[in-house]
């Protein structure tokens, strides 16, 4: 797995509240082999046609196609705890979500899996995604280090982490490399 430390990029606003981990990663996605194929499944079904043409979505439009941040409504990856739903994101190039809440399993998969989830007051959300909508392209910039997002007004906004998920993120542990940190 990849440290996350800090990260400066595109971010895209989703203001959809209640995205389930199908609308990320359909069903029928689930057994597809891990890799850079999952890039396409992210959304698939609002993101393609039937025919497998680009649909008019926010992440099939530029700049936001080149999006690492999404910044999501409330309750993001609800529904199954499918971790496909994770490398979805990872592999379209997500490296960060930050939204109100989150589905428990979800944020939990993310950060086994590299992927930062970062929960801010709602207030504070909607005003970024506000700011994103305003300013297409425009960066956001996460500091896993010092847990603060840095907003497109150069606003500070400190998030909470648990002690043991930010050291796996910071030092790129996986569950398994974490387990052989205490082999003796």
């Amino acid at each position: 797995m990849h440290a996350f430390t800090r990260l400066t990029a595109i971010a895209a606003p989703i203001d959809e509240p209640n995205v389930d981990t199908n609308q990320l990663c359909p069903t029928r996605f689930n057994k597809v082999p891990r890799g850079p194929e999952y890039a396409r499944v992210l959304f698939h079904d609002r993101r393609f046609d039937a025919e497998g043409r680009p649909r008019d979505f926010i992440l099939n439009r530029p700049p936001y196609d080149r999006a690492q941040i999404i910044v999501a409504d409330r309750n993001w990856g609800c529904g199954s705890s499918r971790e496909s739903a994770v490398y979805a994101l990872y592999e379209f190039g997500i490296r960060c979500v930050i939204a109100s809440s989150f589905g428990d399993i979800h944020a939990s998969n993310c950060c086994k899996n590299g992927l930062l989830p970062v929960v801010l007051p709602e207030a504070a959300v909607a005003a970024m995604r506000a700011q994103l909508h305003a300013r297409p392209g425009a960066q956001l910039t996460v500091d896993l280090a010092q847990q603060t997002v840095t907003d497109t007004e150069g606003q500070v906004h400190r998030f909470d982490i648990h002690p043991v998920r930010k050291k796996c993120l910071l030092e790129g542990l996986d569950d398994i490399a974490r387990t052989q940190q205490h082999l003796e």
